[in-house]
C-alpha cells in the first residue's frame, strides 16, 4: 500500500507563488508516473501535469503551461508542483496521484490540499 500526503496549500494573492509537495510512503515506491490534478467547486477534475518517475519527463495542460512546474525527488519519494503567477481561477483542491504501471490509470491518490488565490 502507498500513502500520498500533499502539503503546501494555502491562501495567496493573485500573481503570487506556492509550492505543493506530495510525499509518498509505504511499500517500495517506484511508480511509472505521477500527476497533479485539481478540482474546483462545480467543475470536473483537471489533470495539470504529470511526470515519468524514472526519466523526469513532464507534460502539462495548456491552462498551466509556462506557470506550473512538476518535479520530483526520487531519494525523498516526493513530488512537487511549483505554481507561479497564480490567478483566482487556480483556486481549487489540488491532488497528487501515482500510477504504478503504464496505461492502467492512477492507483493511489492523496487527500488533497486547498489552494485559494485572492484577487
Amino acid at each position: 500500500q502507498v500513502l500520498l500526503v500533499e502539503s503546501g496549500g494555502g491562501l495567496v494573492q493573485a500573481g503570487g507563488s506556492l509550492r505543493l509537495s506530495c510525499a509518498a510512503s509505504g511499500r517500495t515506491f517506484g511508480p511509472y508516473l505521477m500527476g497533479w490534478f485539481r478540482q474546483a467547486p462545480g467543475k470536473d477534475r483537471e489533470l495539470l501535469g504529470r511526470i515519468l518517475w524514472s526519466t523526469g519527463s513532464t507534460t502539462y495542460a495548456d491552462s498551466v503551461k509556462g506557470r506550473f512546474t512538476v518535479s520530483r525527488d526520487i531519494a525523498k519519494n516526493t513530488l512537487y508542483l511549483q505554481m507561479n503567477s497564480l490567478k483566482p481561477e487556480d483556486t481549487a483542491v489540488y491532488y497528487c496521484a501515482a500510477a504504478l504501471f503504464m496505461g492502467k490509470g492512477y492507483d493511489y491518490w492523496g487527500q488533497g490540499t486547498q489552494v485559494t488565490v485572492s484577487s
